[in-house]
């Protein structure tokens, strides 16, 4: 094998290896410390790289990590190969861009610019891919990785959760630093066949090295590879300093006892399968089965018990025996009872009246005659419940089935109950960031996350989707209480904790059938993320643009 294979070899060898350290960091293998080495590998893959390689090195290791992290949309029916070929590349290239501009910069400008500007080119790609129109994929994010550590995550509550990202991207870029440091001295040494005494003092071969890069006319670009012996050291200082930061911050933070008057709150997980979730045959049973989980947790005398979304096998806003029984159910509860259900509205169409979906959350009084409160789903699920753009997009050429349209509901409904006040969101829009704290800015002293997923079967899916509620529990300071159909149920206090969740005798927590009860506590915090939102991302993105330009009028290299 000549030698240029051979270092072909080792590029996709490193690109490999990256994408793997960041699979195995995300749920459910949960070994969120590999993050911060994950990204290592490629940044001394593409290191010197042209930028067309470097984009080509990038986007295959974005391929391997979203195949590795999507694997289980496959589970989903009436998805197929098709369709998960199209998702897959169409994720890829964010990693792709993130390497095109890191070699940009680094060509144009210099090693050390390059590795200052990923952290703010990695963020802004992500802010991009989590909120593009109907392709918005706000999921494994680099943040993500770390939601089972509580004391590193705290700093959310200020920079959001884009700003962990930054942070695991910086502690790497400072990371290969030290290394392509090390790894130029190497080269130096090998190019110029430089004999330095071992005992000979490092700044005097500093000196020694210098002198001969001097003498030898050495080019610009190879000056620039070597200064980051010195110009890196600022860049670990920086990163070492926000890493103690951060870990002192989420201390003293988690540390804080969660003081206020509490409520009861119980979570039934009927655990419908999906396959008979809306077959008509099947209706009487299912309503009995969350009954008699109501009626049991009942006895705990909770404030307010919670079904899943869609939890009613047809919609109690039209089916009128349906809703006396929800009705009676809260009644003999005696508490108030909220209810997934799909809610049917109608809407003028060309002088025709024509049936839409509304995705609900009612929330029902124990009380005869009590108005009932409702809250529709604001972000809808592209291809689930909403074709985008369908009137100019040919979606049945790639084999995508029209679908039942559903409408957008169109404000933050906050409820109350026993003088607590909070609001729902409905299956994914609790990963959305921006969306969810704008029920805790309108007043919600915690936050209800109703969901079906029993569409992703025994996989990840269901993992990966507690992690990111994690965070909305974090950025807000609030509890957040999840309940999903067939797992993960669970109460999520306001530090990120995942305090207890619904789980059978041998501690399985999805596509289990149960009930829990749990002592939450609302609260008033309002935190700087909650004010304002993603100042870091706009910083992040008005530094790529930065970075860029200059790297663009700079005329040390070619691209």
């Amino acid at each position: 094998m000549s030698f240029k294979y051979f270092r072909y070899l080792i590029d996709f060898v490193l690109t490999f290896l990256s994408s793997l350290l960041l699979v195995l960091s995300f749920p459910k293998f949960d070994l969120g410390f590999l993050a911060w080495i994950g990204l290592l590998p490629l940044l001394i893959a593409i290191h010197g790289k042209s930028v067309r390689y470097s984009f080509f090195l990038s986007f295959i290791c974005g391929l391997l990590f979203f195949a590795g992290i999507f694997h289980w949309i496959l589970v989903v029916p009436k998805y197929t190969l098709l369709h998960h070929s199209l998702f897959v590349l169409y994720l890829p290239p964010y990693f792709g861009f993130f390497g095109l501009f890191f070699s940009f910069i680094l060509r144009r400008w210099g090693i050390t610019p390059a590795l200052y500007g990923a952290p703010f080119i990695w963020v802004s790609l992500e802010y991009i891919r989590s909120n593009l129109s109907f392709m918005a994929v706000p999921l494994a994010l680099l943040a993500h990785s770390q939601y089972q550590y509580p004391v590193i995550i705290q700093i959310a509550s200020v920079v959001g959760t884009y700003g962990i990202s930054f942070l695991i991207v910086l502690v790497n870029c400072a990371i290969a630093a030290v290394v392509l440091s090390f790894y130029e001295t190497l080269q130096l040494r090998q190019r110029f066949h430089l004999e330095i005494p071992p005992n000979l003092p490092l700044s005097k071969e500093r000196v020694t090295i210098d002198a001969v890069i001097q003498s030898r006319r050495m080019t610009s670009s190879d000056r620039r590879g070597f200064q980051i012996n010195k110009t890196g050291k600022v860049l670990v200082f920086i990163a070492a300093s926000f890493i103690v930061f951060t870990l002192l911050y989420g201390y003293l933070t988690s540390s804080r006892p969660i003081i206020g008057n509490g409520i009861k709150i119980s979570l039934v997980q009927g655990n419908i399968e999906q396959e008979i979730k809306w077959d008509r045959k099947y209706a009487r049973d299912i309503m009995q089965t969350y009954a008699e989980l109501t009626h049991q947790v009942s006895k705990d005398q909770p404030a307010l018990i919670i079904w899943p979304e869609g939890a009613t096998p047809t919609s109690i806003h039209q089916d009128h025996m349906l809703y006396s029984e929800v009705r009676n159910i809260a009644k003999e509860s005696e508490t108030y009872l909220l209810v997934g259900s799909t809610h049917y509205q109608k809407f003028e169409d060309e002088g025709s009246k024509k049936l839409k979906y509304l995705n609900s959350a009612f929330l029902i009084s124990p009380t005869p005659g009590a108005k009932n409160q409702r809250y529709d789903k604001i972000r809808l699920f592209p291809f689930g419940e909403y074709l985008p753009f369908k009137q100019i997009i040919p979606w049945p050429y790639i084999n995508i089935p029209n679908i039942s349209e559903y409408v957008a509901g169109t404000g933050f409904t906050i409820f109350e109950v026993s003088g607590s006040r909070f609001g729902v969101t409905i299956c994914w829009e609790n990963i959305f960031p921006d969306l969810f704290r704008q029920f805790v800015k309108r007043g919600a002293q915690f936050m209800v996350n109703i969901t079906n997923e029993a569409w992703f079967g025994k996989t990840a899916a269901p993992y990966q989707l507690v992690s990111m509620s994690v965070f909305r529990a974090v950025e807000n300071r609030v509890f957040v209480v999840r309940c999903a159909n067939t797992g993960v149920s669970c109460i999520i206090d306001p530090y990120g904790r995942i305090v207890d969740r619904v789980k059978d005798k041998r501690g399985q927590d999805i596509f289990v059938r149960g009930v829990l009860s749990g002592q939450i506590i609302p609260l008033e915090s309002k935190t700087f993320y909650t004010c304002h939102g993603d100042l870091l991302v706009w910083v992040s993105l008005f530094g790529s643009v930065g970075f860029l330009l200059i790297a663009w009028l700079h005329k040390g290299g070619n691209p």
